[in-house]
């Protein structure tokens, strides 16, 4: 049996292919897997928990970034899966330390010379990856940001925050562009590749979910015009907060991962097809 993380596991990531994917966790530990055997590759130990994981977009290299805690500084480490003695040695070819704040999501940008990272403080930041050097840092969320997601074309990208907001910015400028607000805590949001839609996930903490009932929680998730931003649909389907959101290339679909232990794969009818939003 393949030696699973121990504990919460955070968002994972695979490759464009299918064929490998990256898991970070709380028990310090990054590790790549097969998806078609299940078998282990590499094993990316460390003295605090992983928060973020990603593949870039040629598939070669990969990414994770390590909690702030212990007096230890919040670092980002890249590898090259293609070099052997980098996963056998758990040796990074580059770090990027956050000097300030933890990153508590990221995400490749502009085809691997970039970083985008969000941070416990409502930062984002975006990062030379030739040099390792912060380019540019803004504060547009005054909480943490829980989720990075690129749309298609690698142009835009949305947030998703615990001050109750997702919103879109400028993949090369970080220019704020438009804001999504909700009532509750949000975890996760994607753009759909077919149409000017954005898809949030969230609900009340999950430490009181216990004391709570799925409709007071706010469990659904919501659909935004990208443009316009407002809500025109939510669907229930959770008893617990959304934690991951992501929409099927094709757009026909969204998958959602709760705390309730749930994976649920959503595909939309035929009146979602045909929706003309009115101005």
């Amino acid at each position: 049996m393949p030696d699973w993380h121990c504990t919460h596991l955070g968002t994972p990531d695979s490759i464009g292919d299918s064929t490998k994917v990256l898991t970070g966790a709380a028990d310090s530990l990054c590790k790549l897997w097969d998806t078609q055997t299940g078998k282990e590759l590499a094993n990316f130990e460390n003295g605090s928990a992983v928060r973020t994981c990603g593949f870039s977009f040629s598939g070669h290299d990969v990414m994770y970034s390590t909690d702030k805690t212990m007096g230890r500084s919040c670092e980002v480490l890249f590898f090259d899966t293609r070099d052997q003695s980098q996963l056998e040695n758990n040796s990074p070819y580059m770090k990027i330390t956050a000097p300030d704040s933890k990153v508590t999501s990221a995400t490749w940008s502009n085809l691997d010379k970039e970083l985008i990272s969000g941070h416990d403080n409502g930062a984002l930041c975006l990062w030379d990856l030739k040099t390792g050097s912060m380019v540019e840092e803004i504060m547009e969320h005054t909480k943490g940001v829980n989720d990075i997601q690129l749309n298609k074309t690698g142009q835009l990208f949305v947030t998703a925050c615990k001050d109750s907001t997702s919103k879109l910015f400028n993949a090369t400028t970080l220019e704020h562009l438009k804001t999504y607000k909700t009532d509750r805590p949000v975890n996760s949001a994607a753009i759909s590749p077919l149409y000017d839609h954005v898809c949030l996930g969230g609900g009340q903490e999950a430490m009181d979910v216990t004391t709570t009932s799925s409709r007071i929680g706010k469990f659904e998730t919501k659909f935004f015009h990208m443009i316009f931003e407002e809500e025109f649909a939510r669907f229930k389907g959770h008893f617990g907060p959304i934690n991951s959101v992501a929409f099927h290339p094709d757009g026909k679909s969204c998958s959602t991962g709760g705390e309730d232990g749930f994976v649920k794969i959503n595909y939309f009818d035929s009146q979602y097809f045909e929706f003309d939003f009115e101005v």
